[in-house]
């Protein structure tokens, strides 16, 4: 009995004494299709704590990723992977597709990583982790090869991108 207090103990004092986790962003790659469908890459770095929680299912990066993107593009969004540290997503109708006379129009909607702090909060985990939710880089790829790129940035805009 003692044993196992002093062990607990200790476990709480170690979690206290730890230093602040990060979650960091660190690249978002979003290749578009011609159909106006999206591949989306998503990778990050977690701290050791965030490692447990989603571990134990806790937290569950991918869902909140994923929940994020559906509010963003008001399409359907599927996990195609997910891992510690990156998830994978497939989205219909990302982009909105229309013809001109000049060609195929691509626009993109607009998304803003802002509200990821308030999804952060409500994890009991909140107060020991610091997170920047931008990405160092954004990658946006039409599919003539037309780049776009942002660094470290929480909203990136919505693009319009035409392909004659």
């Amino acid at each position: 009995m003692k044993r196992g207090i002093l062990v607990a103990s200790l476990l709480i004092l170690s979690l206290v004494a730890a230093p602040a986790g990060a979650f960091s962003a660190d690249d978002l790659r979003i290749t578009l299709d011609t159909d106006g469908s999206a591949d989306v890459t998503f990778n990050y770095t977690l701290s050791w704590l965030e490692r447990i929680a989603v571990f134990f299912r806790i937290a569950e990066p991918e869902k909140e990723l994923k929940n994020a993107l559906e509010t963003a593009t008001g399409s359907p969004v599927t996990v195609t992977s997910a891992m510690s540290d990156s998830a994978t997503f497939s989205i219909r109708n990302f982009a909105k597709v229309r013809s001109t006379d000049e060609g195929s129009v691509y626009s993109t909607p607009a998304l803003d990583f802002t509200g990821a702090q308030e999804v952060l909060d409500s994890y009991w985990f909140a107060p020991l982790v610091k997170a920047d939710f931008s990405p160092d880089l954004t990658l946006v790829r039409f599919p003539d090869g037309h780049e776009e790129t942002f660094a470290n940035q929480y909203a990136i805009p919505a693009l319009s991108h035409t392909i004659p």
